[in-house]
C-alpha cells in the first residue's frame, strides 16, 4: 500500500478519480480532464507559439497519460506526472518540427526509422505519388467508417469538415471538454488499426 499523507486534498481527489478512470470510467477522464486542461494548455501554447498545435499537443498529452494511467504511482502528485508527459510531448513536437525544417535534404525519419525525404521543387505529386495518396485517404476513410458513429462523426467533422473543437461542440451541442476527449479516444482506436492494417496500403 502506496503512502499518500503527503499528497495534497487535491491530489488525493485526483487519485479517486484514477482509481475509478482505471475501472474504465470515462466522467472520471473527463473530470481528470477539465480540472487540468487549461493548465496544460497554456504551458503547450508557451513551448510551441501557436494555438491550434497547443490544442493538439494537450489532446496528446492526455492521450498518452491515460494510456499509461495503470504505470502511474501515488508517489507524487498526479498533475507533476502529467505535466511532464506533457512537457516531453512539446519538447518531441518542437524537435521534430526543427528536424522537418533543417532536414528537407536528408530525409524525415518515420515511425518505422526509415528516412522520408521531401521534395521541395516538386508542388504536384507525380501519377504514381497521386495514386498512393488517394489509397491512403480511401483507407483511412474505410477505417473511419468502422469507428463508432458517435467516434465517426467527430472524426469526419475535425479531419474531413476542418472544424475547429468549439465548431464540432457547437453544432453536436457537446461540452467542449467531451469532444477533445471523444476524439482522443477515437484517433487512439484508429491509431490501432491502422498500425494491424498497414501493410495493407
Amino acid at each position: 500500500m502506496v503512502e499518500i499523507e503527503h499528497l495534497s486534498d487535491k491530489a488525493k481527489h485526483d487519485l479517486i478519480l484514477i482509481d475509478k478512470a482505471k475501472e474504465g470510467n470515462q466522467a472520471a477522464y473527463a473530470e481528470l480532464m477539465e480540472r487540468y486542461r487549461e493548465s496544460i494548455y497554456f504551458m503547450m501554447l508557451k513551448m510551441v507559439k501557436n494555438a491550434d498545435d497547443a490544442d493538439d499537443l494537450t489532446i496528446e498529452a492526455f492521450g498518452k497519460a491515460f494510456n499509461r494511467i495503470d504505470q502511474y504511482s501515488p508517489s507524487f502528485a498526479f498533475s507533476t506526472w502529467l505535466f511532464k508527459i506533457a512537457s516531453n510531448n512539446g519538447i518531441d513536437f518542437i524537435r521534430k518540427k526543427r528536424l522537418s525544417v533543417l532536414s528537407m535534404d536528408q530525409g524525415i525519419p518515420n515511425s518505422e526509422g526509415d528516412a522520408v525525404r521531401i521534395d521541395a521543387k516538386a508542388a504536384v505529386n507525380n501519377p504514381e505519388e497521386s495514386m498512393m495518396q488517394d489509397q491512403k485517404i480511401t483507407h483511412m476513410r474505410l477505417l473511419v467508417s468502422k469507428l463508432k458513429p458517435r467516434y465517426r462523426q467527430l472524426v469526419e467533422k475535425r479531419y474531413f469538415e476542418e472544424l475547429s473543437y468549439e465548431e464540432i461542440a457547437e453544432e453536436l451541442n457537446l461540452p467542449l471538454g467531451t469532444v477533445k476527449a471523444q476524439l482522443f479516444r477515437a484517433r487512439d482506436f484508429l491509431a490501432g488499426m491502422m498500425d494491424k492494417t498497414k501493410d495493407t496500403i
